[in-house]
């Protein structure tokens, strides 16, 4: 028997926005989807992810966002 994927979104995001990204842990594998569109979820490792964030607190994606 598969283990339930648990979903969990940003405290930030609002029901009202309907566009929140999730994540979930699940087999040892980190999730990533949009609420709105649920079937295509995004696979990677938290090291990988934890490498991602580190770059995003640094500043390596700012422009990419208006």
């Amino acid at each position: 028997m598969d283990t339930p994927i648990t979903w969990r979104k940003s405290s930030k995001s609002t029901d009202a926005e309907c566009n929140c990204v999730e994540v979930a842990a699940h087999h040892g594998e980190i999730l990533i989807r949009e609420s709105d569109d649920p079937s295509q979820i995004v696979t990677t490792t938290p090291a990988k992810l934890a490498a991602f964030i580190e770059a995003v607190k640094a500043g390596e994606f700012d422009h990419l966002v208006p």
